[in-house]
């Protein structure tokens, strides 16, 4: 798999890249390295998605937690926030979440949180690395034996608990409000009809039936088109749609119409902003945040900080500098007063309230951001055509090119992804063909250059 994690976990095809050899002695590693030495069962939590694999990992991982002495807590299918959120909450040493968040079902991957309910940064999984690629996974310790080697236990109030804590994060109700709902048969099956009828919703679901293998098939966050017609035809205030871990959330308009992330950010850094409660009265984007947020920030008095692309480095920046409010485009919406990572249900939960206590309609909400034309092209690369990216002059030269012709009307943004096998070119205008025809010309340069 070359290099194991990505921008967002360890992530790869289950059973041929993302093995159960591999997923024990990530166990191993992580116990090894997350935990003090002098700490003889830590103590890990385990949370899943709805694929079919994501049971044959998680035992995979909890064999390889336990043989060297950590305990661990079974908390079934939640989303990742879930985890993130209960580490805390159960005084756990780490948290694993198995998910390969909005890939197909074929896909898996293994997200990890310290103690303290974040993301691992760099170092940690360099670490982690280290140990997995050197061997067994096991750091230098013997392996225990007898009543040393670890225990399993389940969670079961680990749904409740969480539901509990989003809802506690809400100040108004939506009583009266008529929501669709959009699970992706993903791990909001789980959790998102009881949440949002509980918060006074009447809740229309919509894949909400997983069976292992229709995760985000045709649904979910990366195919709102679904949802966009189940809102129109239900004749319903608003929908969202998360992704298969939950961790994103994407909304729709009662006229069928996206709300995309930067949408989102924007209606909610308003409210954040009106109540005196936007630290700093400040937001962190990504580079793939939409030119027309950055002219909301400007024009609405708030600055706007830009990182690469991951929440882990928005979430990075938040804490660096003391702010509270951060999110990316694709809908991984931070709010770090109530929770340590992206979560969708919680995002619906604010920006519906907000809809809500406003008594407005969501569409009208959306207009305080113009948003600029923006076309994204993905091209599939190999490995090294990742690499070469970097280096081609060639292809340097076609991203020059194409940042002159824009001038100060637009932009270009080419990047490797994170944890999938493509480059993508994402160019924003005001001008929709010419940005089409600037996103096309260099998309054909890397696919002869670099695929």
């Amino acid at each position: 798999m070359g290099r194991l994690f990505g921008t967002d976990g360890v992530r790869g095809v289950a059973n041929r890249e993302l093995t159960c050899e591999l997923a024990m002695k990530i166990g191993r590693a992580a116990a090894d390295v997350l935990t003090d030495s002098s700490h003889r069962h830590p103590k890990i939590l385990i949370g899943k998605d709805t694929r079919i694999s994501s049971d044959m990992l998680e035992n995979a991982m909890t064999a390889g937690l336990c043989s060297v002495g950590a305990n661990v807590v079974k908390l079934g299918v939640v989303p990742t926030p879930a985890v993130a959120f209960l580490v805390g909450k159960y005084k756990a040493d780490a948290g694993v979440m198995l998910t390969a968040s909005h890939n197909p079902c074929e896909f898996n991957g293994i997200k990890i949180f310290s103690g303290d309910g974040y993301k691992l940064p760099d170092a940690l999984e360099e670490q982690i690395e280290a140990i997995v690629l050197d061997g067994d996974g096991r750091g230098a310790g013997e392996a225990p034996v007898g009543g040393d080697v670890g225990r399993v236990s389940e969670a079961p109030q680990a749904v409740r608990d969480y539901i509990d804590h989003v809802k506690s994060t809400v100040a108004f109700s939506l009583d009266g409000m008529k929501i669709g709902i959009d699970c992706a048969n993903g791990s909001a099956s789980r959790t998102a009809e009881t949440l949002f009828t509980e918060l006074g919703a009447q809740c229309s679901m919509f894949a909400d039936d997983p069976n292992g293998v229709n995760v985000n098939d045709s649904c979910g966050s990366t195919h709102i088109e679904s949802l966009e017609k189940f809102v129109v035809e239900n004749a319903l205030d608003a929908g969202v749609a998360f992704d298969g871990d939950a961790d994103r959330c994407l909304a729709v308009d009662e006229k069928g119409r996206l709300v995309d992330g930067d949408y989102v950010m924007a209606i909610c850094a308003a409210d954040l902003k009106s109540r005196g409660k936007l630290a700093q009265n400040a937001v962190v984007g990504t580079i793939m945040t939409n030119m027309g947020f950055m002219r909301f920030c400007e024009d609405n008095g708030m600055q706007f900080e830009s990182t690469k692309v991951g929440d882990r480095y928005v979430l990075e920046r938040m804490r660096q500098d003391g702010y509270n409010f951060g999110g990316e485009q694709s809908g991984h919406i931070i709010f770090l007063d109530f929770e340590t990572t992206g979560d969708g249900e919680l995002t619906a939960a604010q920006l519906l309230s907000i809809v809500h206590r406003r008594n407005a309609k969501l569409s009208s909400l959306a207009t305080l951001m113009e948003r600029y034309p923006q076309v994204i092209v993905n091209v599939n690369v190999k490995p090294e055509g990742k690499l070469r990216f970097y280096t081609d002059d060639t292809v340097k030269a076609s991203v020059d090119k194409a940042g002159r012709e824009l001038g100060n009307d637009g932009r270009i943004v080419v990047r490797p992804s994170g944890t999938e096998p493509l480059l993508r070119v994402m160019v924003e205008g005001k001008d929709h063909g010419k940005i089409k025809s600037v996103a096309e010309s260099v998309a054909a340069v890397l696919r002869e250059r670099l695929s």
